[in-house]
């Protein structure tokens, strides 16, 4: 009777062990699983973070900056602007700048206006050394009505851009090339003396060029406006 009782003891413990390890193996393959998903995790975020800091660096690559002073085309007698030019070029080290207004747009802000994209058309073909050449030949390519710098506004208030430096006769701003970006202000849209006028320019790649001065007291046809 005792001895069957001991072999009847020891089976029960021998299948006691055989679960426990089988408990085991399901818990380490358990965590086995957990670890390879959590490092797969762990890969896809690095991944994700790398291209995130790879996509911020090509959208800082591809900023314009302004490239000297703003000027404008001034009506003594009545002291407003009739239109203003910004001249930019690319960041050192920058990538190029696609400027076809089908894929770049242009918001002017005033004292009481906001159009949302002003932005006509580019003159690619040669360099414009006044905003007036600029002008007329954005009247005949029609991108506006009338030349605002011979002293007749446009219908509505419009940009155009120009070269100063054309390499390639594009719409593309590379490296090396100056352009302007010039607006034609309608009659009823001419921005008088003290009043602040906001441009931004909106890019395929890259953070919007925000352009904000006050005009000046205008006394000249020619205005600096910083």
């Amino acid at each position: 009777m005792k001895l069957q009782r001991k072999g009847m003891q020891h089976s029960h413990r021998g299948v006691i062990g055989v679960e426990s390890a089988i408990v085991m193996i399901a818990f380490v393959i358990v965590a086995a699983a957990l670890a390879y998903v959590v490092l797969n995790m762990g890969f896809s975020t690095t991944q994700k973070t790398k291209q995130a800091i790879v996509a911020s660096s090509d959208e800082a690559n591809a900023a314009m900056i302004i490239a000297g002073k703003v000027i404008g085309s001034g009506d003594i007698n009545a002291a407003k602007l009739n239109a203003t030019a910004i001249p930019v070029k690319i960041i050192s080290g920058g990538e190029s700048i696609n400027l076809n207004p089908a894929n770049a747009a242009i918001r002017y802000i005033g004292d009481s206006i906001d159009h949302g994209n002003i932005y006509a058309g580019a003159l690619t073909d040669g360099t414009y050394d006044t905003m007036a050449s600029a002008f007329q030949a954005a009247v005949t390519a029609g991108y506006i009505t009338s030349n605002p710098v011979n002293g007749t506004s446009p219908n509505e208030t419009k940009a155009i851009f120009y070269f100063n430096v054309n390499r390639n006769n594009n719409f593309i701003l590379d490296q090396g090339e100056h352009g302007m970006f010039a607006i034609a202000f309608s009659i009823s849209e001419r921005p008088q003396s003290l009043e602040v006028i906001r441009l931004e320019v909106i890019l395929p790649t890259g953070a919007p060029l925000t352009i904000e001065r006050t005009v000046p007291n205008i006394s000249s046809v020619i205005v600096d406006l910083g």
